[in-house]
This record gives structure tokens, C-alpha cells and sequence, in this order.
């Protein structure tokens, strides 16, 4: 039955939270409230609640939040002891969001608020997922979207799960999803791709990303980097099936070269030749070794992080959060 059907049976608003983590964005913040408010004042049966989650922010974002929320109830917040990162601040925000839907969206403005409403749309038509996905990216370099073209297709090819490709963290989440999220407490998170493994009915509505409006964008190379090997080892065995794999060869060819070696001495008597290929040899099959192990290191990391139970974040202050 559409989602429409029962509100209106009910006649009771829909209780939609904006999730917007933040860091160093203290000059987007205002036009994106306005935006956000202006999408909403249009939708009648649906009441807003606009949570920040600022991520130990250096710059005045906390202040200028304080402020709006001081004038407007639908606005709360929590603030961080330090910053955590962006995935950890998005896992908070679905912590205490108490929306019947949450969108999550990033306080850059690249990813408009005025295609909420088809969002909404789609989840009344039965969806619990719906992810925006982006047909044209303004304001990004070619490098950054071709790493980006690469990354989504490579995790595909590897991860045990389907990611939907060219996505970001703009989303409409149903409030099942955001439950069944919430029981997933992994220390290296990627929460794109644990949106895509709770399943559900999940579709996506296409959008042109603008550029930033302010600022710089806080993910550098090496940030990325470790984001995707974050995605890659948290979604994935293969890297561990290949290093059996190598494994298995590698014997099976130890095997083989040492029957040869064998027999040459036994029958055709064995002479010292190609010295410099054996030591190249020796020194390339050593690094290779040695990175195989560094594969299985990170693995190991992952599962010591994990055990150590430490929280995925700490929350400073609040505002408008009776859950804490």
C-alpha cells in the first residue's frame, strides 16, 4: 500500500530529519538553512527537524549553528569533542535522529535540497532507500572524477554487496533502514556500502551536483585513499582469497622447480647460471611476499581496532537531543 494512503488515513505529519555533518563549513551554513526551510514550508504534511552533527569544527560552524538554533526549534545539533570523521559524524546523526525519515546531506550545497521533495515521492511510492545519483559533477577536477569513476567500479567488481555507482551520501533512508544501521557498530565504516548491504527496496532519482558553494572540500588524496580501502576490506574477502590463491601457485611453482633442479643434478649435472635473474627473482618475490602480508596486516588491524570496544565517537554538547 503507498505510504501516501496510510498518512492520509492518519492525517498525522511525517516527521523528516535533515542529517547534516559538518566541519569547517561556517559560511554554508545559513544558505543552506534557507534552502532546507524554503523545500519544506512547500510540503504540508510533512514536518522537519534540521540536525547537525558538527565534527569537532575549528572555524565558527558551531557558533552559527548555535545561533539559528536559538531562533528556530526545528534546528538541533551535537557537537563533538574532537573531529572524529565524517562517517563516524553521520553514524551519530542516525543515532539520534528521530525522523520517520532521515535524508542525509553534505553542508557544501553541492548536492541540491530542492530535489527533496522527489525524494520523498519515491519513498510514498514504497521504497525505504532512495540515493541520489549524479549525472553531471560542476566544480570538480577531471582527476577527482576520474578516481571517483574508477573507485565505485573497482569496489563493485570486488565487494560481496552492489553499490550503486557514481552516489555519494545524499540519500532518503526510511526509518527500518536507520534501525537496522544502527546495530552496526564496525570501527571502519563506509556508510554507503552498509546502506547497500541492510537492503531493502532501494531505487535512486538522478540530479546535476554543483559546485561547492564555499570552501574547500575536506577530503584530501590520502583521506580518499584510506576511504577506500576502508570500503575495499570491509565489503570484501577477495583481497584474502588472492593471497591463498598466490599462495597455492607459488608452492605448486616451488614444487616444480625443485624437481627440475633435481633431476638437472642428477642427470645433466648442475652448473651455477643466471645469477643476476635468480637474485631479481629472489628480490621481486620477496616484496610481493611482503605486501601479500601487509594485505593480511590490515585485516588484522581492523579486527584489533575492533576489539578494543573504544566509542565510535564522544559527544561534547547538544541541543534539542533527549536521547543522550
Amino acid at each position: 500500500m503507498p505510504r501516501q494512503e496510510i498518512t492520509g488515513k492518519t492525517n498525522k505529519k511525517i516527521l523528516c530529519t535533515v542529517l547534516i555533518p559538518v566541519y569547517n563549513e561556517q559560511y554554508n551554513i545559513e544558505p543552506l538553512i534557507t534552502r532546507v526551510n524554503e523545500v519544506f514550508d512547500k510540503l504540508a504534511d510533512v514536518a522537519v527537524e534540521i540536525f547537525f552533527v558538527d565534527d569537532g569544527s575549528t572555524d565558527a560552524s558551531l557558533a552559527v549553528i548555535k545561533k539559528f538554533a536559538v531562533n528556530y526549534e526545528s534546528i538541533k545539533y551535537i557537537s563533538f569533542s574532537r573531529n572524529f570523521g565524517h562517517e563516524f559524524a553521520t553514524t551519530a546523526g542516525l543515532d539520534f535522529a528521530r525522523g520517520d525519515i532521515v535524508i542525509l546531506i553534505d553542508a557544501d550545497l553541492q548536492d541540491p535540497p530542492e530535489i527533496i521533495p522527489a525524494m520523498i515521492e519515491k519513498w510514498r511510492e514504497g521504497f525505504n532507500v532512495v540515493y541520489a545519483r549524479r549525472s553531471v559533477r560542476h566544480g570538480e577536477s577531471l582527476y577527482k572524477k576520474l578516481t571517483s569513476w574508477i573507485f565505485y567500479r573497482l569496489l563493485n567488481k570486488l565487494a560481496e554487496i552492489k553499490i550503486p555507482l557514481d552516489t555519494g551520501d545524499f540519500r532518503l533512508m526510511d526509518r527500518n533502514v536507520v534501525d537496522s544501521l544502527k546495530h552496526c557498530r564496525e570501527r571502519n565504516r563506509f556508510v554507503r556500502g552498509m546502506v547497500a548491504w541492510v537492503g531493502f527496496n532501494q531505487t535512486d532519482i538522478t540530479y546535476d551536483r554543483a559546485a561547492r558553494l564555499s570552501g574547500e572540500t575536506k577530503y584530501s588524496f590520502w583521506k580518499l585513499l584510506v576511504l577506500s580501502i576502508d570500503a575495499i576490506l570491509g565489503f570484501s574477502h577477495l583481497p584474502l582469497h588472492l593471497v591463498s590463491i598466490f599462495g597455492i601457485i607459488t608452492t605448486v611453482f616451488s614444487l616444480f622447480i625443485a624437481l627440475l633442479v633435481v633431476m638437472h643434478k642428477l642427470f645433466f649435472g648442475l652448473q651455477i647460471q643466471g645469477y643476476a635473474l635468480v637474485a631479481t627473482g629472489l628480490f621481486s618475490f620477496f616484496g610481493f611476499i611482503t605486501f601479500l602480508l601487509g594485505i593480511i596486516g590490515m585485516y588484522i588491524g581492523r579486527m584489533y581496532t575492533q576489539l578494543q570496544m573504544r566509542p565510535l565517537y564522544i559527544v561534547k554538547e547538544s541541543h534539542g537531543i533527549d536521547q543522550l
